[in-house]
């Protein structure tokens, strides 16, 4: 359709109001300008045109009139809001005079009006704009309704589609939602909206709903189908009566059905629906033509498929009819029809499906026109379902339809021999006992139902014969054979019966008693899928084949025995029961079976599938031996073990954690012991291992005492270290005696007395010089026990020595008596510390009168200060001898004697002195005994006194003393003088000589 209308406001019914000299000058630039383009023509005769059925059509064609120009420029306005659309130079194809040119809108055409115009153009030269010509919008004011534009629109999956709501007329828009989705829109005019979905989904069946709405209710809408354009495969022409045609094939999924589904020829004529608006899936022809082209189409485009082939080439037969059986107890014969006439000069291929006890089977056969087969080696008294179907046997296409399932039943017949085994063994009283056992005849060997057995044992040697008829539900029986001939052979026969007969007999020689096998008889077998791989060297004697037989191993009463039997012509069987069982350990024996006699010819024990053991080591202990830990544990039960023990682990553990700490291999160990343990705690798991694996492990614990061996013999090593250590230090100290002595124990000279000092010595006399004397002081702080020293005084000087005999002063010498200590016929030797014989003998010693004279100093006099003497510790006493500051002197301090009681004490008076003051300036001598020798005495002072005085001269010595009285310190530093513990080891040494 055509719609060309001039522009509002372009006619000229008012020029005649415009004043002249306006006129005038519009006129005079219209020649101008006409001058400048009067070379190219304006377009004339505008036409715009659409296919407005076309809903995917947004194209707007364009012709005009327009001379000899090939180029023009176009523009393209939305009417109402004079929004510009299209501005372009655009060059167009002329055909019969007119000038063409597509333009393609991005939204439909209809949703709003469009204006356009046109000028020539060669190079800058243009044209006057033509008319201006309006294509009509749907939002034009004359239409008043709401509406969506396009309606019901196909569009293809993966493509884009815009869609545009026009408002009636005083409605206000609220949105567009596709689907659910609320959309962004463009607004085109005053009343049209514009939204664009990209990349379309294939949409359901019904397809997908698209709205307009305003803020409070709908407006009006669409619905969107997206889907795929026909593609056709696989078509495939055969015949099935030998005459007509069925082409079949595959349509594919264009997601679009109902009106906008596809439709299919078939060399130009329409395929019926098998089902309606539904497209279909074959065609048929009346005649066959050996080539087919088949069409598709749909609202998204079309596709064709060609198929070319042979009559004969594509035969598929139909069914076969009227299915029929005649059936015989081994036989059965199959009977049927064909539907055309045309089958019987056919060469066919026919397969029967045999269905029996849930297993199918086929048998195929073969023949022209083929109608009956004879279906052979069916069971008697059995059930059977078949079905047939054929095909061409000659340029053979595939197998034709199924029949119908025919189900019949074959005819009874006689039972097959039982299969039949003797076990033997001999009871605690020596009765030969066993057992003839049979296995149960099954469906298939059977024959019909059984009615019962009748079972014999013959002697031939004896001649004896006994015969027993069994009810059919029994398939084993005991017999007691001590009183046939046990050492000749046995026979056992057995037939079954039915309604049909007897079964033929089973006879075997009933085997010799097992008797238990010597160690290593038995060889072990793997396991291997559940059963026993097991071969053996072939045996000429067994003429009648192999029995093997087995057992669980752990049975001991009414042990179930199972056996299989093998052709003579082999030397091998894989054994396969439902009776095995994982981690249970059966022993199977090998017999060679011949007309005389059944040998036991190998025997073998095993595991079909060994697991871990089903228990732990039972009864695990602990036990300390000194720093080992013995660890002993039982056999685990045979049915326990599921496997053979390989052996066991010891594990410690620690931190939870498990430590591998032996590994003992070999089914017989029992015990494990661990050495060299620290005291502490310990907890142990031993497990049991198969070539499966571990078993869970027994745990024991514990805590290590002190273990006393150990201890003593710490206490023995140290010992033996120390007296080592003594032993080497005696040694040394022997070899090197001399140097000890040397060092730590010198020879001390002993005194040399002149005259006879066996007998009572008188009392010394000593003559002081005129100016000295010596003054024993009475030391009132010794104690009442200890025997004083006792003075004398001279009363008349010995005149035989000149001595004058004047008054006594200040300076008189006096003569002191001292007793010895002891006399003795012994060497005289130290007697410290006193003893109570030392004592006893200071008694009845003899008394030594001793006189010293002094060294007289000039204007001295004496001065003596009490000092305490040695108490019966032998303390030295602390002090000494003050002297003037002008003056040296030194004190006699005697030995002093202890008080031992005895029943004849010697009594001593003592006797008082006055004490001499010394005078300033002066200076005397005194005398000092051996225990004020510091150097050589234990109980030496501290040492604080003044320097000693030189010693008198010619000092005396006392009777029972080593030692001089006055002592020689001439040469001596005052460093040696308080070396105490030098003289203290030197008295030591010198009192323990002997």
């Amino acid at each position: 359709m055509t719609h060309a209308w001039p522009m509002p406001g372009s006619s000229s019914s008012h020029i005649h109001k415009l004043k002249p000299w306006l006129i005038y000058t519009l006129l005079s630039l219209f020649a101008t300008h006409s001058h400048c383009n009067g070379d190219l023509d304006i377009p004339q005769e505008v036409n715009l045109l659409t296919n407005i059925d076309s809903h995917r059509s947004q194209q707007l064609s364009i012709s005009w009139l327009g001379g000899t120009a090939s180029t023009f420029d176009l523009i393209v306005l939305r009417t109402e809001f004079n929004e510009t659309v299209f501005n372009e130079t655009v060059t167009a194809t002329q055909e019969n005079g007119r000038h063409h040119w597509n333009w393609t809108s991005a939204e439909p055409l209809k949703c709003t009006s469009l204006s356009v115009r046109l000028r020539s153009r060669d190079g800058q030269k243009t044209s006057d704009w033509s008319t201006t010509v309006i294509y009509r919008g749907l939002d034009d004011p004359s239409q008043t309704g709401s509406r969506m534009i396009p309606q019901d629109p196909v569009v293809l999956v993966g493509d884009n589609i815009t869609v545009c709501c026009i408002v009636g007329e005083r409605k206000d828009f609220g949105n567009i939602r596709y689907n659910t989705t609320v959309m962004d829109s463009v607004r085109l005019s005053r009343r049209s909206y514009a939204t664009t979905k990209t990349n379309l989904e294939a949409s359901t069946l019904t397809g997908t709903n698209v709205f307009c709405s305003s803020a409070l209710n709908l407006l009006t809408g669409t619905v969107v189908f997206v889907g795929y354009p026909p593609l056709p495969t696989d078509l495939v022409c055969e015949t099935r009566d030998l005459t007509s045609v069925i082409c079949q094939w595959s349509p594919g999924n264009t997601h679009l059905h109902a009106s906008r589904r596809t439709f299919y020829t078939l060399n130009g004529r329409d395929c019926a629906e098998a089902i309606p608006k539904k497209p279909p899936t074959d065609c048929r022809l009346p005649e066959w033509a050996g080539n087919w082209i088949l069409v598709a189409r749909n609202p998204l485009g079309q596709s064709s498929l060609s198929y070319s082939a042979q009559l004969s080439h594509r035969v598929h037969p139909v069914a076969p009819a009227n299915l029929t059986a005649v059936a015989h107890a081994w036989n059965a014969t199959l009977l049927w029809d064909w539907e055309y006439a045309a089958y019987a000069p056919l060469a066919l291929a026919c397969q029967v499906e045999i269905t029996l006890d849930g297993h199918v089977k086929k048998r195929t056969f073969s023949g022209a026109g083929l109608r009956s087969v004879a279906l052979l080696d069916l069971v008697p008294v059995t059930e059977y379902q078949v079905r047939v179907s054929c095909g061409a046997q000659q340029n053979f296409w595939k197998w034709g339809s199924w029949s119908k399932t025919l189900a019949f039943r074959t005819e009874i017949d006689v039972p097959e021999a039982p299969d039949l085994w003797v076990s033997l063994d001999k009871d605690n009283t020596g009765n030969v006992m066993g057992q003839v056992m049979w296995k149960p005849l099954t469906h298939r060997q059977s024959h019909g139902e059984i009615t019962g057995y009748e079972l014999t044992l013959w002697s031939p040697e004896e001649n004896v014969q006994h015969t027993e008829t069994l009810a059919p539900g029994i398939h084993e029986t005991p017999v007691n054979l001590t009183h046939m001939a046990v050492e000749g052979r046995v026979v056992a026969t057995l037939t079954a019966k039915n309604a049909a007969g007897v079964s033929p007999p089973a006879s075997i020689v009933i085997p010799k008693p097992k008797s238990d096998p010597e160690p290593g008889a038995v060889s072990r077998v793997a396991g291997a899928g559940g059963g026993f791989p097991l071969s053996w060297a072939s045996d000429a004697n067994a003429s009648q084949g192999y029995v093997v037989e087995w057992q669980e191993a752990t049975c001991l009463h009414d042990c179930p025995v199972h056996w299989t039997k093998v052709a003579a012509e082999r030397a091998n069987v894989s054994l396969v029961s439902d009776s095995f069982r994982a981690g249970v350990r059966y022993i199977l024996s090998l017999y060679g079976c011949s007309p005389d006699s059944t040998e036991l010819l190998q025997r073998w024990q095993g595991y079909t599938q060994e697991l871990v053991p089903i228990s732990a080591v039972p009864s695990l202990t602990t036990n300390q031996r000194n720093s080992d830990i013995e660890l002993t544990w039982q056999e685990i039960p045979e049915a326990d073990r599921r496997g053979f023990i390989l052996g066991y682990r010891v594990y410690l553990i620690t931190d939870r954690q498990l430590t591998l700490y032996a590994n003992l291999s070999g089914p017989g160990s029992r015990s494990y012991t661990v050495k060299n343990l620290p005291v502490k705690f310990y907890k142990f798991t031993v497990k049991a291992y198969t070539s499966a694996g571990e078993d869970t492990g027994s745990t024991a614990s514990i805590t290590m005492a002190s273990y006393t061996d150990w201890l003593l013999l710490e206490i023995l090593a140290s010992l033996g270290t120390m007296t080592l250590f003594l032993f080497i230090v005696t040694f040394v100290c022997y070899k090197k005696r001399k140097w000890v002595k040397k060092a730590f124990y010198p020879d001390i000279p002993e005194p040399k007395l002149a005259g006879d000092w066996s007998r009572t010595q008188g009392p010394l006399d000593v003559k002081p010089h005129a100016n000295s004397m010596v003054h024993i002081v009475d030391e009132s702080a010794w104690a009442s026990s200890k025997e004083k020293l006792v003075v004398i005084p001279e009363e008349d000087e010995n005149e035989e020595r000149g001595v004058r005999d004047d008054p006594v002063d200040t300076d008189e010498p006096m003569s002191i008596r001292y007793y010895n200590q002891m006399v003795d016929e012994r060497p005289i030797r130290p007697r410290y510390p006193d003893s109570s014989e030392s004592s006893a003998s200071s008694l009845d010693s003899a008394r030594t009168d001793v006189t010293y004279t002094g060294i007289q100093t000039s204007g001295s006099s004496l001065a003596f200060r009490a000092e305490p003497m040695f108490s019966q510790g032998g303390q030295q006493p602390q002090g000494g001898f003050p002297v003037s500051p002008a003056g040296r002197g030194g004190g006699y301090r005697p030995q002093v004697q202890p008080e031992v009681p005895g029943p004849d004490p010697l009594p001593v008076a003592p006797q008082s002195f006055p004490e001499p003051q010394p005078e300033k300036g002066g200076s005397f001598g005194s005398y000092q005994p051996q225990c004020s020798w510091q150097l050589d005495s234990p109980g030496d002072g501290d040492g604080d006194e003044g320097s000693i005085g030189a010693p008198s001269m010619g000092s005396p010595t006392s009777v029972a003393s080593t030692q001089f009285l006055l002592p020689q310190e001439e040469g001596r530093s005052e460093g040696e003088r308080s070396s105490s513990a030098t003289t203290w080891l030197h008295d030591l040494l010198s009192s323990t000589k002997s």
